[in-house]
């Protein structure tokens, strides 16, 4: 009778064990979709404060060197991607952004520097919180930056 029993409590937890397995994708692909459908209505709704954070956090960066960061005009595309080993959701944002030489620097002469400079600001999503780091990849719009980065960024 124990016997019995014990194969019934194995074959229940090897049952287990297979269904676990096979739910594990459908479950996770879920738990994406739904993380992904939040954050981008959070990102919607604190679009301004982010945009804000980002220009603070860039211009603090420094980069490019000897340039001010004057102004970012913000455009209305956005694109999703997630990191491709870590599933970290990420947005790519598009804006032009203008600078100003830095006086006495090396770029003071140069007459490009007024030139409107197209990139992507990335925000990352963390622990149900959009932020910012100030990254901005400059010279593509946001699906030019998935697409040159598919190695780093799946599109969502």
């Amino acid at each position: 009778m124990f016997l019995i029993i014990a194969y019934w409590i194995i074959g229940i937890l090897v049952g287990l064990f297979f269904l676990a397995a096979c739910l594990n994708q459908p479950l996770r692909r879920w738990a994406y979709q739904r993380e992904e459908q939040q954050a981008r209505e959070q990102f919607r709704h604190q679009r301004e404060t982010l945009e804000a954070k980002f220009f603070d956090m860039a211009r603090q960066l420094g980069k490019p060197r000897d340039l001010v960061w004057v102004e970012c005009d913000w455009q209305e595309t956005v694109t999703f991607a997630r990191d491709a080993q870590t599933g970290l959701l990420t947005a790519f944002a598009a804006v032009n952004v203008s600078f100003e030489a830095v006086e006495g620097g090396d770029m003071e002469e140069v007459e490009a520097v007024g030139l409107l400079r197209e990139c992507a600001a990335v925000f990352h999503y963390k622990e149900g919180a959009w932020g910012t780091g100030g990254r901005a990849l400059f010279n593509m719009n946001p699906e030019d930056a998935v697409s040159r980065l598919s190695d780093q960024y799946v599109p969502v």
